[in-house]
């Protein structure tokens, strides 16, 4: 009897097992491909720039399908027409176009297969400017916030986005490079040690004085820096623009965070409708993933050196380096005194496009035996352009 009860447990996993059937969720499968209309009608000098999109299934390998081809016009209650240009696959823009503010200003879009959409007129806001861009050290690193005001009481609804730019360098520096025949010096040109790297904001960061007496915003989180990122090695920099909202405008954003980034668990909040202000001239139940708002954009670039950090911070490089020696002639295995006479200098080191980069040549003699080559490292330790480019952008100072 105790073998049969055994025997009798063993099988019950794989019966369990059996009763498994692959579900695929409706998101995953769905076909639906709804238009993503992204950006805001700048009432001011800068640019405006519309970015055009279709959303992709979870389980499709691209992650976002740009639009290309359409016509894009910003136009005022009173018949006024600004077209905007296609500046790169899916991106839209005008330069300065110094609205005036006693109007509103909708946004016409036609796709090349003849679709056309319109969104709601809207009134042009004038944002306050940005009062500043602080930062709070901790153990774990830096937080950045921002601080505005009103003082005509007007705004109340904020939101903002950032573009970051840093320089950095690779965890070796590489004095030599191979010319495809042999190893020679670097020219100064040719240095890989150093490069710039940038990133864009991507979570939705909203502000309101709503509910306060007075307009102001204080110390709005913005981003958050750990103590060991490679952003802070040298120089790090942040341009912030801050748009300022409708009340619609802002809980169509606060909706859209709650569906985007605030799901997860069973205390988050559930998935809803995000309802924006574009409709399908001639199909109204079409879904449109998108607000356009007309303001006046401000920004605000501030520059972050690494002199002004704690010095108990860290960088950890991203990569797990190591260095190699890599030999003319290749020492022989262990208790033969002569070498194997292959060369892993011209194998892994001389031919265009390798893996390994050479860092410095080195000389090793241990009692009756001397060796020559050169240190080396994987190209992602020795060469900051695998993620980075050299060229200093033409802010930076």
């Amino acid at each position: 009897m105790k073998y049969l009860k055994i025997a009798a447990f063993c099988l019950l996993p794989a019966g369990i097992l059996s009763c498994k059937k692959p579900y695929a969720p409706p998101a995953v499968t769905s076909t639906n491909s709804y238009l993503v209309v992204e950006g805001v009608i700048n009432i001011g000098a800068d640019s405006t720039i519309i970015q055009l999109s279709r959303t992709v299934n979870i389980s499709a390998v691209v992650t976002k399908n740009q639009v290309a081809g359409a016509a894009i016009t910003v136009e005022s209650d009173q018949n006024d027409i600004y077209p905007l240009n296609e500046i790169r696959r899916g991106y839209y823009g005008v330069v300065g176009l110094n609205l005036n503010t006693a109007k509103k200003y909708h946004l016409r879009i036609k796709t090349a297969d003849n679709q056309e959409y319109l969104s709601d007129f809207v009134s042009a806001q004038v944002t306050p400017p940005i009062d500043s861009i602080g930062s709070t050290a901790t153990s774990a690193g830096l937080q950045l916030y921002t601080n505005t005001h009103d003082p005509n009481n007007n705004t109340h609804y904020y939101r903002w986005e950032y573009n970051e730019t840093w320089q950095f360098h690779a965890k070796y520096m590489s004095n030599y490079v191979t010319n495809g025949t042999e190893i020679v010096p670097r020219s100064a040109d040719q240095s890989v040690y150093s490069c710039f790297a940038n990133d864009t904001s991507s979570t939705i960061l909203l502000g309101s004085s709503a509910k306060l007496t007075q307009d102001v915003i204080s110390q709005a989180p913005i981003v958050f820096i750990p103590s060991t990122a490679e952003k802070i090695e040298t120089k790090y920099s942040i341009l912030l623009r801050q748009y300022a909202l409708s009340s619609d405008a802002y809980n169509f954003w606060v909706n859209l965070k709650k569906n985007t980034e605030q799901l997860g668990s069973i205390f988050d909040a559930q998935p809803s409708n995000i309802n924006g202000n574009i409709r399908n001239i001639s199909n109204s139940s079409e879904v449109v993933i998108g607000y356009i708002s007309a303001c006046l954009v401000q920004t605000k670039r501030i520059f972050i050196s690494n002199s002004q950090l704690p010095v108990s911070w860290k960088t950890v490089y991203p990569y797990d380096c190591l260095v190699d020696t890599t030999y003319f002639t290749a020492p022989g295995t262990a208790g033969k005194s002569n070498p194997t006479g292959f060369n892993q200098v011209a194998a892994f080191l001389i031919p265009l496009g390798s893996t390994q980069i050479p860092i410095d040549p080195f000389k090793i003699i241990t009692g009756q035996s001397a060796g020559t080559g050169y240190l080396s490292s994987g190209r992602e330790c020795a060469d900051c352009t695998t993620r980075g480019v050299k060229p200093q952008p033409a802010f930076w100072k």
